[in-house]
């Protein structure tokens, strides 16, 4: 290969990165993200600041939720860097598991935050410290407007197929009753709650109520004990949304398929197995690579007079509506070719050398021998038909020099040897030649048409 005097040395891991955020801080759709950024990061640090002069947990809890909407920024931002990132040899299909990636560990870091807030709060059970509540109301309406103003403002692609594909979650689904019951009674309402309403919305909204109940409970009564019942339940309420988020982006990344796409592709393989020329399906396999975006090989036998290109254009274009990235295997169907005997082959027979031991007929006593037939006469039984050419019974080996060539590897001396060479081996009866010796070696063959499958005469 070429030789690199002066190669460049490579980049670290935080040169990369540098080199990729560069990259994507070049596109203006990104502006607006890091500008929501750098507002959200400001936002977080004056909330953390109001929930410990507070002494909230509950107020802890909604804070977190202003974290992960700077998670799903970030989650956007790599969006963009995979729209603008091209497939590589590394990356044969490109790089749409990067936002799958991130929005699975967005979710699931989200609902380690709901862990923790379990845990402080069952410790503040034990003993309830005294909350302060006058930034309470303030720190809520300020995360409230934000949450509420980045979710609307900002097209997150990857978290709106996320919410819109995952299962509903428990609170959507009591939300869900609510409002059939609402819209009852006021029809006009069923275009903003139903048929379900955007989970981050929803949560941000429970969260806002529960700190809003929180605030009149302990100005009115001094109820401390509040603030940590609404911890809980903003937790909850926050694992609850995340977690068919996760589950979902999980299966994505396992290259699982899709459930509600498996009744299509049963179809399309159905109709392509119906195609001219096209003898099998089979080794389908087909993935979620990224989001909205299936990936699938399989394997198709067609005819060995089918034209291979015609077949796989018939068959890309069938199943192109429903996978976009897929990959099509054709060969030709081989035919069987017949085999040498159909019955099993003795394993010395497959190993024959040079010189073959070939069982042969044994020369007995003269007066029992038929000097026609070469066969034992026996005066109680008719003679058989076609008895010629039939081996005798008491057969001994007998030495023959293989001289001829080996047809298919296996050996075999086809053809009869020259009478000489049977006389020179002290045989001189006619009509026994090496083709013959050669058929007693199998030994469930019947020989002649004449014999039953144990060489015996047939009555």
């Amino acid at each position: 290969g070429t030789i690199h005097l002066f190669r460049k040395s490579q980049r670290s891991l935080v040169g990369k990165l540098t080199h990729e955020f560069r990259l994507v801080a070049a596109d203006r759709r990104s502006w607006k993200i890091l500008l929501f950024g750098a507002i959200n990061l400001i936002c977080i640090g004056l909330l953390l600041m109001w929930c410990s002069s507070t002494n909230s947990i509950a107020l802890t809890a909604y804070t977190y939720l202003t974290i992960f909407d700077l998670f799903s920024l970030v989650t956007c931002l790599i969006s963009y860097w995979v729209m603008m990132k091209k497939p590589s040899p590394v990356y044969s299909f490109g790089f749409e598991r990067f936002e799958v990636l991130a929005v699975f560990a967005s979710t699931v870091l989200a609902q380690l935050g709901a862990l923790f807030i379990l845990k402080e709060s069952a410790e503040r059970f034990l003993e309830q410290p005294e909350i302060h509540t006058g930034r309470l109301l303030v720190g809520t309406f300020v995360a409230l407007f934000f949450n509420l103003f980045t979710m609307l403002s900002i097209k997150n692609k990857p978290f709106a197929y996320v919410s819109e594909a995952a299962s509903t979650s428990w609170l959507q689904e009591h939300v869900a009753d609510l409002s059939r019951s609402i819209c009852g009674i006021i029809p006009g309402l069923s275009s903003i709650f139903l048929p379900r309403m955007n989970p981050f919305v929803l949560i941000d909204i429970a969260g806002a109520l529960a700190l809003c109940i929180t605030y009149m409970l302990i100005e009115i009564n001094n109820y401390f004990a509040v603030d940590t019942a609404s911890a809980i339940a903003i937790a909850l309420m926050t694992f609850g949304t995340m977690y068919p988020m996760s589950v979902y982006s999980g299966k994505v990344l396992l290259q699982t398929t899709p459930p509600h796409v498996i009744g299509q592709l049963d179809k399309l393989l159905r109709e392509v197995s119906t195609l001219d020329g096209v003898l099998e399906v089979r080794n389908e396999h087909f993935w979620t690579l990224g989001f909205g975006s299936l990936a699938g090989s399989v394997h198709v036998r067609i005819r060995r007079d089918a034209n291979e290109q015609m077949v796989l254009a018939h068959v890309t274009n069938r199943l192109y509506t429903l996978v976009s990235t897929l990959t099509v295997q054709i060969f030709k169907d081989d035919w069987i070719r017949p085999t040498l005997s159909s019955v099993p082959i003795a394993n010395n027979i497959l190993n024959l050398s040079d010189h073959h031991i070939i069982p042969m007929p044994s020369l007995k006593a003269a007066d029992n021998l038929n000097p026609v037939t070469s066969t034992p006469a026996k005066p109680s039984s008719p003679p058989p038909e076609f008895s010629f050419n039939t081996p005798g019974k008491n057969v001994s080996p007998v030495i023959l020099l293989n001289t001829q060539t080996k047809p298919y590897g296996l050996g075999f001396n086809h053809g009869s040897a020259p009478y000489s060479s049977v006389l020179n081996q002290g045989l001189g009866i006619p009509g026994m030649g090496a083709a013959q010796g050669f058929r007693t070696g199998f030994a469930n063959v019947p020989s002649r048409y004449g014999t039953n499958a144990r060489g015996q005469p047939r009555p």
